[in-house]
């Protein structure tokens, strides 16, 4: 090849190089808590597609559940030095090591869905919704179907979860506000429809009069409704609420199931989480806190959120 064609070829790919080199160099760690969660899969899913939309590369891990796992994936991300890391955190207790490493290494952090306990700032930004909110939309509509009394289970999320503890915070303070409603049971389901039948199935079985059940979320709200199913137990007689609006909830609704949800945006939190990211990569200003909002979902108003 002479020199003149070598010239033309190099200059021809210099010009062709830009966009697909933007696509290349711009990489996002991606660490979530649990890949087996439908909630969480809507989240990964709208970042994916927000990546393909900003042309960005993300690399997603599935941490289990696991929070060593998960350090040692955030490790792996700096030593890697991606553009941006995004952490949908397996304990929110326990991010203060993680977010410090990113730090360290000058690599920004956005934290998805579950809020961290430490202060964000400086290159950490989370990006989700005020669950105490959910809390409350969820147990303000409950009482008011009770007639502001009788008996209310909670089922509670994973511990280790800001969204648990806040939920729970939230419905505790409003039916606090109503004499007539007392918290009858509260127990843990982790998130999962599994332990959610079991939780209501023993709850059933213990002959506690229960007249409404709020859920920390859709999963466990729909194992509740499975086990008042088997014991052929009529969701007219038991209400239950859930929150997240996720699909299966909003069919269970549709049915004349469940009685209530909380829609929980998690498309705008996944896309919110790699636009966030990116910004920060290009050292963009952004708040602390991208907050989005929570809105109540009943059969009155479910059509709107079939969609989403």
């Amino acid at each position: 090849m002479n020199l003149k064609r070598r010239t033309i070829l190099a200059v021809a790919t210099a010009v062709l190089m830009p966009l697909s080199a933007f696509a290349q160099s711009t990489t996002i760690g991606v660490s979530m808590a649990h890949f087996d969660d439908n909630f969480l899969t809507i989240v990964r899913n709208a970042m994916s597609k927000e990546g393909e939309a900003q042309k960005v590369r993300l690399q997603f891990e599935d941490a289990r559940g696991d929070v060593g796992r998960q350090i040692s994936q955030v490790q792996n991300f700096i030593a890697q030095r991606v553009s941006a890391i995004i952490v949908n955190p397996t304990d929110t207790s326990a991010t203060r090591s993680i977010t410090n490493a990113a730090r360290k290494a000058g690599i920004p952090i956005v934290y998805v869905n579950r809020k961290p306990v430490e202060k964000m700032g400086q290159g950490a930004v989370f990006v989700g919704s005020d669950s105490l909110v959910a809390g409350r939309l969820q147990m303000e509509e409950l009482a008011k179907r009770m007639g502001g009394k009788g008996n209310i289970a909670i089922m509670v999320g994973e511990l280790s979860s800001d969204a648990a503890q806040d939920r729970t915070k939230g419905v505790k303070e409003v039916a606090a506000k109503h004499p007539g409603i007392k918290i009858v049971e509260e127990q843990v389901a982790d998130f999962q429809r599994k332990p959610g039948i079991d939780l209501m199935s023993r709850w059933l079985s213990t002959g506690v009069k229960i007249d409404a059940v709020a859920a920390n979320n859709d999963e466990m709200a729909l194992g509740a409704l499975i086990a008042m199913k088997q014991a052929k137990v009529s969701p007219k007689s038991i209400l239950v609420a859930g929150v997240d609006a996720t699909p299966d909830a909003l069919a269970s609704m549709k049915s004349g199931d469940l009685a209530i949800t909380v829609f929980q945006n998690a498309k705008g939190q996944g896309s919110g989480a790699v636009d966030t990211a990116i910004k920060l990569s290009k050292k963009q200003k952004v708040e602390d806190m991208v907050m989005i909002p929570y809105e109540l979902v009943t059969p009155e108003n479910m059509s709107k959120y079939s969609s989403n």
